[in-house]
């Protein structure tokens, strides 16, 4: 009987193309995933180290799984509790010294080795594994597996810029990017597998600069012609960029390349350039404009979704207020924000902190905009048919959902049948939290993504 295993992840889309590649390396060791740690013979939680107090909770839901150790063990049984990601990274050693009955830590950059790991377990041997090793580990990993029609694939992986606020340069490292021709090996698998849209992951995406098989390096904008070519690939997404590095050739790409889906999600965090340069972002707020400007001047239809971090140290009343003018400048389809907090170990925990209720009370203004702004983009595809990517049953019987290209949510009455087609749907109105349409010919009929 195959042993169980429950995987929890936390955070970003990275760390759930990082959980399927962990049950990949762990399928080898005779794992099975299951729905609860009840029925488990082995728990990993995938880490994540971005949202405020993260390390807390990571060990608040350890306590949960040490109780249910104990009760395992005292039936006779057992149960193995790993923890991967970037808390794991980040806490390391200390992680086993607050929790010894943890098994098994393991970084990011490491997870490959989870197998070996969890293997010296079973033999009573725990370990932390939070090096940065020299090989790659994609370069190990075994064959990827579709998540389905639209499935992640990571690219790139850590970060050179060190924002102030941020621990993914430590957690995940230098910059690297994956090869050109592994890429395209990885995407071609996927795309046989049923893949019909791929999300391109990096920390800082549009950095990418991947190595070509001649010699010489690959843009995020070459790239993407590449995977376009790919047969059965029918759609392109990218996640998260930068703005210091969105260049003529990635806004070419979404001029030029039907594939690429016109919808990019840019991060700017403030509209204050002192606060910006206290973030160490390396761009100004009117570079963040130019850049927003390139895109929608090569695809004049392309939406923006956006980061925002507001009571940053030292922010002012008059430096929010840039915050929200460049926000009715920008217009965004979707955006992120939260008030800032502070990260052990980066600078900015040890700068001079907003006030609380001062925090609270901009980010409660500034959530209304940006609220606004989804609503009304929302309400300007009724009456417009666009292509959906049809991709699972709805909610309810009869009912299929999918996605337009700039990412909305989409749900018709339809058959089955549909899911796996791209078609034309006419949105007649909004529901809670997406778009509601009618297919408009009879049957599924491919379009232009």
């Amino acid at each position: 009987m195959p042993k169980q295993l429950f995987l929890k992840t936390y955070g970003c889309q990275m760390n759930v193309y990082d959980s399927a590649r962990i049950a990949d390396v762990l399928a080898l060791q005779g794992y099975s995933l299951c729905d609860s740690p009840q029925t488990a013979d082995l728990v990993v939680l995938n880490t994540c180290h971005i949202r405020e107090k993260a390390a807390e909770k990571v060990y608040s839901e350890l306590g949960r799984l040490h109780a249910l150790q104990r009760e395992r063990r005292a039936d006779g049984g057992d149960l193995r509790i790993a923890v991967a990601g970037c808390v794991a990274q980040a806490e390391g050693e200390e992680m086993r010294r607050r929790a010894p009955f943890v098994d098994a830590v393991v970084g990011p950059q490491a997870y490959h080795r989870i197998g070996e790991m969890i293997a010296a377990v079973e033999r009573g041997t725990p370990s932390v594994d939070t090096e940065f090793p020299a090989e790659s580990k994609f370069d190990v990993l075994p064959q990827v597996r579709a998540s389905g029609l639209s499935s992640f694939l990571t690219i790139q992986e850590g970060c050179d810029k060190f924002c102030t606020f941020c621990v993914v340069p430590y957690t995940r490292g230098a910059e690297y990017s994956r090869p050109v021709a592994d890429v395209l090996a990885e995407a071609t698998t996927l795309a046989a597998q049923g893949a019909r849209e791929l999300t391109l992951l990096g920390q800082n995406v549009n950095a990418y600069h991947g190595e070509l098989p001649k010699g010489g390096t690959a843009s995020l904008g070459d790239l993407l012609r590449r995977l376009a070519d790919i047969p059965g690939i029918a759609r392109l997404r990218y996640t998260t960029s930068h703005p210091r590095d969105v260049d003529g050739d990635l806004a070419a790409a979404h001029r030029d390349v039907a594939e690429v889906m016109p919808y990019v999600h840019l991060p700017v965090q403030s509209g204050a350039d002192r606060v910006l340069a206290a973030m160490n972002r390396r761009h100004t707020a009117d570079d963040y404009r130019r850049a927003v400007a390139m895109l929608r001047h090569a695809r004049g239809d392309l939406a923006i979704s956006g980061d925002f971090i507001v009571g940053f140290p030292g922010e002012t009343d008059a430096e929010f207020q840039d915050t929200l003018r460049l926000v009715r400048d920008v217009g965004y389809a979707d955006a992120f924000a939260f008030k800032f907090s502070p990260r052990p170990g980066t600078p900015a925990a040890d700068m001079a902190q907003v006030a609380e209720e001062v925090a609270s009370a901009r980010l409660e203004e500034l959530l209304a905009e940006l609220t606004a702004q989804r609503i009304a983009f929302d309400r300007r595809a009724v009456g417009t048919t666009v292509p959906v990517l049809f991709e699972r049953p709805g909610r309810r019987p009869g009912q299929i959902g999918g996605r337009t290209p700039h990412l909305q949510a989409v749900h018709v009455d339809a058959p089955e049948s549909h899911i796996g087609s791209i078609t034309e749907v006419e949105i007649i109105g909004l529901g809670g939290n997406s778009l509601v349409g009618r297919i408009v010919a009879a049957g599924a009929r491919e379009a232009a993504a």
